[in-house]
């Protein structure tokens, strides 16, 4: 087993005064692709907008390549793909432009020169963008969103993945697109924490499988499989929380997600 990538240990995590996490611990090491399951509430994205600063811990603590999130500076080594949102936050902005966004991490001084263009190139034609270039984010469909969303992490050619409901509310097409392409990243030995809420296509890359339930780790071992990607749970306090396999559509951005921006945490 490879190096600890992501490290928690009795992570806490409060919203709005209510605890969120509650104790997790969760470690994944270099070349694992590990899936975030549980009901909605669960604290599934929290956790991981805890390991990327936007959420503050209240207790425990976090490392990303052994070293304390809090003094954690080599972001260019992570790709996040958030919550599909409109890719450009409300700005007129071409495609090009949005993924060349996520390649600003590497870029010297801000100035992209040759090898950051090649890089965005190839992150287009990763995902299967390459020929919409040059449009307007506005003139995409939700799943080219997507698409555009996780060709801006991989621009900067990332060593972690982390993504949050990548397959929510896509449609099939660019489902098969995506999973294709985080295949490739796995291959080339990409490590991937990914939130789901169900395996869908993504299922044969699943190394782990860690269930949270109301902020606490229910499991974390061998992902679930066959046809359903059903995991048992034990009943669930709120009927309306779905479980993981459920055939289910994820909201478009919730309120608090934020935007693009130019670089991972800018």
């Amino acid at each position: 087993m490879g190096e600890p990538v992501i490290s928690l240990r009795g992570v806490g995590a409060e919203l709005g005064g209510r605890p969120v996490l509650r104790g997790v611990d969760l470690t994944v090491h270099r070349g694992e692709v590990v899936a975030l399951l549980g009901a909605n509430g669960s604290g599934k994205s929290t956790a991981i907008r805890a390991v990327i600063g936007q959420v503050p811990v209240s207790t425990g603590t976090i490392e990303l390549f052994g070293t304390e999130r809090a003094r954690f500076r080599s972001w260019a080594r992570v790709g996040y793909v958030p919550q599909r949102t409109t890719a450009a936050g409300g700005v007129p902005a071409t495609v090009t432009e949005i993924v060349s966004s996520g390649r600003l991490s590497r870029a010297r001084f801000g100035v992209l020169r040759k090898a950051d263009h090649a890089a965005v190139r190839h992150a287009l034609e990763r995902v299967g963008m390459a020929d919409r270039a040059k449009d307007s984010v506005d003139a995409l469909s939700g799943g080219q969103h997507q698409r555009v969303l996780i060709a801006r992490a991989l621009a900067a050619e990332p060593e972690l993945l982390i993504m949050d409901e990548p397959m929510a509310g896509v449609d099939l097409v660019s489902q098969k697109v995506l999973a294709d392409t985080l295949s490739a990243q796995v291959e080339a030995g990409t490590t991937v924490l990914v939130v789901l809420h169900e395996l869908g296509p993504l299922e044969p890359l699943i190394d782990r499988a860690v269930v949270l339930r109301d902020g606490r780790v229910l499991h974390d071992g061998p992902p679930p499989r066959g046809a359903a990607g059903t995991f048992p749970l034990p009943a669930s306090p709120d009927p309306g929380h779905p479980r993981p396999g459920h055939d289910h559509v994820h909201p478009h951005a919730p309120a608090d997600v934020e935007p693009i921006r130019t670089g991972l945490l800018s």
